[in-house]
């Protein structure tokens, strides 16, 4: 069985680290997207090879392409049902809304617990058998 992918899309170089940090250990492959422009182009990568991740992870604030709008993008195309999850520094209930009207499918707030995380991960890709 080949491991579960998680799309990390984060302009922080250390925070995309540290979730890779936290997930590999457990049998998770991550792939890195800067933006939400990024994060879009990996995706047509994947799904021209026949692939897809297992869930995403986004930030909000971001250059270029922010988390909402990348959402939107998302739910457009054929991964729209995938699970993605924010991890943001925002914490208003206004921005949480915007996420889950988006689309996002859970919202944790940053620095996060890794225990926290790899819940959150789990609970969002465990197969159904």
């Amino acid at each position: 069985m080949s491991n579960k992918i998680v799309l990390i899309v984060d302009d922080s170089a250390t925070l995309r680290m540290s979730v890779e940090m936290t997930l590999k250990p457990i049998g998770y492959d991550v792939i890195h997207a800067i933006n939400g422009k990024e994060g879009l182009k990996v995706l047509a990568t994947m799904e021209a090879e026949g692939n897809s991740p297992d869930m995403i992870i986004s930030d909000i604030n971001m250059p270029i392409m922010g988390g909402i709008e990348f959402i939107k993008e998302v739910k457009q195309t054929k991964f729209r049902y995938l699970p993605i999850l924010v991890l943001t520094t925002e914490r208003e209930d206004g921005k949480k809304m915007e996420g889950k009207q988006a689309g996002a499918s859970g919202w944790l707030v940053k620095p996060f617990q890794p225990e926290t995380l790899i819940n959150v991960v789990k609970k969002f890709t465990r197969t159904l058998s």
